[in-house]
């Protein structure tokens, strides 16, 4: 097993592997993150016997939280998260999200990002709550989500910025399946299992003809990421992630539980 924080990557084989997030206390999204998950996805790319990584989490509760909004203290000079989702959504290795816990903002756009999407049906939560927060998704919710939901429901879930269990994620076509806990783990890594044993070449041409009638554009992608980073100097963004951080935001308590509730208090 080789350690890279803030996630471990087990090779089950040499054609599948497990990446398991773990970065408490909430599994918040930071700028490490995107840094590693760019160093992933290089390594990927760069293993001609790599077929399938599973993405899954340590916490139960936590998937990936959401993003990090208190500001870092040194300027990021790395990969951008677009670069990152990019990259991974056009690599020749087929990847999937096996979800537990919540997986919000930027976390719900990591799922998005992935070519598939299994969830807890008692323990997953996803949403984009940036719209409470008074700022907009900037890592392709936007983009990618009416893709797979249409406008109305995309619309529902950002504007609406509350949480979302995973049967309804299910009917809106927001992802695969949702599945018993209890059957969640056997249930990904039998089709992990199943699509490692074919070959690389027909798995990486059928997800590029995939690729041309399902990802979003660059421009689109790039306008969503422009508009989040002007909303973060918004006043209004200001006064509502402030008093959301002051009500506990980003530690483990109620709040980061029941998110799409506290969002909308005032």
């Amino acid at each position: 097993m080789t350690d890279i924080s803030p996630f471990s990557v087990v090779q089950r084989s040499a054609s599948y592997w497990r990446v398991t997030f773990d970065s408490p206390p909430v599994n918040l999204v930071t700028f490490e993150t995107f840094a590693a998950l760019g160093d992933l996805v290089d390594r990927m790319e760069a293993d001609d016997d790599l077929k399938v990584v599973v993405f899954d989490s340590a916490d139960p509760d936590f998937f990936l939280a959401h993003f990090d909004l208190v500001p870092p203290e040194q300027p990021y000079t790395g990969p951008t998260w677009l670069d990152v989702a990019a990259h991974m959504a056009r690599s020749r290795v087929i990847t999937i999200a096996s979800v537990r816990g919540r997986a919000r903002g930027v976390g719900n756009e990591f799922l998005l990002a992935c070519d598939m999407r299994f969830a807890s049906r008692e323990r997953a939560v996803l949403g984009q709550p940036e719209v409470g927060a008074g700022i907009t998704p900037g890592g392709g919710a936007p983009e990618r989500l009416p893709l797979l939901v249409g406008r109305g429901r995309a619309l529902e879930i950002i504007a609406g910025a509350d949480d979302f269990d995973a049967d309804t994620a299910e009917r809106y076509g927001w992802i695969n399946r949702a599945l018993p806990d209890a059957e969640l783990d056997a249930h990904v890594d039998r089709i992990a299992t199943r699509i490692a044993s074919f070959d690389r070449r027909p798995l990486a041409e059928v997800k590029a003809l995939v690729n041309r009638s399902t990802l979003p554009s660059e421009s689109d992608l790039k306008a969503g990421q422009d508009t989040f980073r002007a909303s973060l100097a918004w006043p209004e963004a200001h006064a509502r992630i402030s008093q959301l951080l002051q009500r506990g935001m980003q530690q483990r308590n109620d709040v980061e539980y029941r998110l799409g509730d506290h969002i909308a208090e005032r």
